[in-house]
């Protein structure tokens, strides 16, 4: 979150995005073997953020993107991109939620939790819940085998 929110402040500027992530993953994850996961991550972010930035605009539409808080904004484009875009297998939709919503509240102000959880619960109930499908069909299948 910390690099997406560097990368937005100075202006999108994908040429300062490894020196961007070089220094958090100094500062922030000193230690960390194998920071592909995190790289991983922002990169896919913001290879996505034109669509990200219109499903935010849709999903809040009485708050201009350039109105929503740096913090908030990154915050939704991280948990956007793993609900949508992201490996479910590695982060269930709920958890991409629910791990938005705790950055929101740590990082951003008194209402960006909620903030957060009504654009993402939103997005989330429009993709149909697609775990939930899932689950669904493979009770119906357990219940109900073909003869």
């Amino acid at each position: 979150m910390q690099s997406l929110y560097e990368w937005d402040f100075k202006g999108k500027k994908d040429a300062l995005l490894p020196e961007i992530i070089e220094h958090n993953i100094k500062e922030f994850a000193a230690g960390l073997e194998d920071p592909t996961f995190i790289v991983d991550l922002i990169k896919g972010v913001i290879a996505h953020v034109p669509e990200i930035d219109k499903i935010i605009e849709k999903a809040a539409p009485q708050w201009p993107l350039d109105q929503i808080a740096m913090v908030d904004r990154n915050v939704l484009r991280l948990g956007l991109y793993e609900l949508l875009f992201g490996n479910r297998d590695e982060v269930p939709p709920k958890v991409a939620i629910n791990e938005a919503i705790e950055l929101a509240k740590s990082f951003g102000g008194d209402s960006s939790g909620k903030f957060v959880n009504g654009v993402l619960g939103t997005v989330y109930r429009e993709i149909g819940e697609p775990d939930k499908e899932q689950t669904s069909t493979k009770k119906e299948e357990t219940e109900n085998p073909k003869s």
